[in-house]
């Protein structure tokens, strides 16, 4: 049983991080920080001539060789009628939730993002209230709280919105470590679907089951598991494999 266990968590875990790694390296794309692109990934039409309302979940690979294993998730809204978008990120720089210093559909530092979750209209302005009140009261928005691993951090931010609006019905990709993060200091609950339970020890280990989360497994952060939904893998660094 142990030779089982053992190389499941060879298959499982790490050859998906190694193949991860080697494509990482092979597309020689390493850029300094500083210089790398953040301009528009030309995900949203310009705010002034989109008058609904709109709420999007972002999701992008992390700097540098973080991005191996790791994505970083935001939010961005829009009232209607109103003429720019609003861009919500939790990170590790001085006060963690920065409002507006990036594009609201940028790079992340040279990574194209992923869409995440999209609503327009009367469904986007329903959601709004509950997104910005979860915003406005997030327990972790003092400086020095924000944690790289297991979190909390802008994958657990992100969660804890999408947790405030479960018809959202959307899941956070498997790369977003720190999404299971207790955000509400439970580590029996629901999912932040509301579509099923999850069994989470402060972020280190756990176990999701969900119609919209799929199976999960969470083994020190890194997530492997089933998506139920729409059949394929969940694999640690490479994220979903599927249809």
């Amino acid at each position: 049983m142990l030779r089982i266990a053992l190389l499941v968590f060879v298959f499982v875990f790490l050859a998906p991080i190694a193949v991860s790694a080697a494509l990482y390296y092979l597309r020689n794309d390493v850029a300094d920080w500083r210089t790398a692109d953040r301009s528009s990934a030309g995900l949203l039409p310009p705010a002034a001539q989109n008058p609904a309302a709109v709420v999007r979940v972002f999701s992008a690979r992390t700097v540098s060789w973080r991005g191996i294993i790791a994505s970083h998730s935001w939010i961005v809204v829009k009232g209607a009628g109103d003429r720019a978008y609003r861009r919500f990120d939790y990170t590790a720089w001085g006060m963690p939730i920065w409002v507006d210093r990036f594009v609201p559909d940028g790079r992340w530092f040279g990574s194209v993002p992923e869409l995440v979750f999209a609503a327009d209209g009367a469904d986007a302005e329903q959601m709004l209230p509950r997104i910005r009140e979860t915003i406005a009261t997030y327990r972790y928005a003092k400086l020095g709280d924000y944690h790289l691993w297991p979190g909390p951090n802008s994958n657990t931010f992100v969660a804890a919105v999408m947790s405030a609006v479960p018809e959202m019905r959307a899941s956070l990709p498997a790369t977003a470590i720190g999404k299971d993060f207790p955000y509400d200091g439970r580590w029996v609950g629901l999912t932040p679907s509301g579509t099923g339970f999850r069994i989470n020890l402060g972020g280190y280990l756990g176990l999701t089951l969900g119609w919209v989360e799929g199976f999960e497994v969470n083994l020190l952060g890194a997530v492997a598991g089933l998506d139920i939904r729409r059949p394929g893998l969940k694999l640690p660094g490479l994220g979903r494999v599927g249809i």
